[in-house]
């Protein structure tokens, strides 16, 4: 998943398909000079629609497709048939895709389950033909209904990462050398401030052939929630994760201090952040010896912690023993 590949958000213009006109006929032939009405309904127009597929990671398939437009039902004809339906469109997205309004920024719907598939725009419904309007004061009616008019705007479509665990910390904190130790995924690693640049997603391998998915996010600086830094780019893919995993570097001068920050950031955000299980590691403690892990210790926040280094893997196992009664817990 590099940087050009991959795209969070999208704005699309949508239009769905016109309804069909009901159709206005009578019935003729040789043996029935005045028959009766018969004219079928007209078909209903197009849908558009989301389906969520788990093959993709990324909105870059809809990065050029700005338009989308379903077809339009066809008219009704004679002995009472219905005019074919408007061909729908589907368009699949990533588990994890948020629907808006552009206009107004209302949220519409999500995408979380694959198969899931939810109308973006409704078709017009088809007309009436002129065989519903009979009656006994009125055995010939002249006249059906046109199609309803299809529905058609602009829409957002938001991609929020789907993860069991979400690495929160500043730039580098050793959030994406642990997504690389402890799964199979390779992400960008340099000892520069946002390597990352895009969330990592990286499946680790637990006892018993189970698993869970862990979302290397893109370096919290302080402000994010105001859009400095990466900032709200990457602030919503946190949303999803069921645990918070806060990663401060051993070699910080205040630990203690930069979790507060990086707590303080996600509350502004979003207060709701807040009610998530949390953890803390504190990474790259290869460096210290056990009278500094000790001294450390006493000034750690009240959540459960750990000491680990991805270089010498140490404290891992433990690290996802950690993670894996977390996600099980009741609370």
């Amino acid at each position: 998943m590099t940087g050009s590949n991959f795209i969070d958000y999208v704005k699309i213009f949508c239009r769905s398909g016109n309804g069909g006109a009901g159709s206005v006929h009578l019935h003729r032939d040789r043996f029935t000079p005045k028959g009766g009405p018969d004219g079928g309904d007209g078909g209903r127009g197009g849908h558009i629609f989301l389906e969520g597929n788990s093959q993709l990671w990324t909105l870059l398939h809809l990065k050029y497709r700005k338009h989308i437009y379903a077809l339009h039902g066809n008219k009704g004809s004679a002995a009472l048939k219905t005019g074919a339906d408007g061909e729908d469109v589907v368009v699949d997205v990533p588990l994890g895709t948020v629907a808006k309004k552009a206009e107004t920024n209302e949220i519409l719907f999500e995408i979380t389950g694959h198969g899931d598939r939810t109308i973006l725009v409704r078709g017009g419904q088809g007309g009436l033909g002129n065989a519903n309007f009979k009656s006994a004061t009125n055995q010939t009616p002249r006249y059906a209904q046109p199609g309803e008019q299809g529905e058609e705007g602009w829409f957002i479509l938001e991609l929020k990462i789907l993860a069991d665990v979400g690495l929160v910390g500043f730039p580098n904190a050793g959030k994406s050398t642990l997504l690389s130790v402890i799964s199979a995924a390779k992400p960008k690693i340099a000892d520069y401030p946002f390597t990352t640049l895009v969330p990592n997603l990286g499946i680790v391998g637990y006892r018993d052939d189970t698993s869970f998915v862990v979302a290397d996010i893109p370096g919290i600086i302080e402000g994010a929630h105001e859009g400095k830094g990466l900032g709200l780019r990457f602030l919503r893919h946190i949303e999803r994760n069921s645990v918070l995993l806060f990663m401060v570097p051993a070699d910080s001068n205040d630990i203690h201090g930069e979790y507060t920050i990086l707590l303080n950031e996600l509350k502004k955000y979003n207060p709701e952040l807040l009610d998530k299980k949390r953890l803390l590691a504190v990474t790259k403690s290869d460096m210290l010896d056990e009278e500094l892990v000790a001294e450390i210790q006493k000034d750690l926040p009240l959540i459960p912690n750990i000491f680990i280094s991805s270089i010498t893997h140490t404290g891992l196992e433990e690290l996802k023993d950690m993670i894996w009664r977390e996600l099980n817990s009741e609370q």
